[in-house]
């Protein structure tokens, strides 16, 4: 049975032929540019429910989002007490 998707299969079919065909280079390029563009959009979240905070306090969020609280103590220090 195939899974719920709003991507035509013929579109889908074309999507992993290029994917199939592209380097390891290009792949990796693309992952970091989706990394990159998911980070933003946390970072914006972030923003908009904490609008009083700082860049250290977005960072400091962003970093407990991206790593879990506990990596990202020892990454950034000291944590608002409700960052999750």
């Amino acid at each position: 049975m195939r899974e719920l998707s709003d991507t035509h299969p013929k579109a889908e079919h074309r999507y992993l032929e290029l994917l199939r065909a592209s380097t390891m280079e290009q792949r990796w390029n693309a992952l970091s540019e989706v990394f990159a563009r998911a980070r933003v959009l946390c970072e914006l979240g972030l923003r908009s429910r904490h609008p009083g905070a700082d860049d250290e306090e977005i960072r400091k969020r962003l970093a407990v989002r991206l790593y879990g609280r506990k990596t990202a103590e020892r990454l950034v220090g000291t944590l608002p007490d409700d960052a999750i």
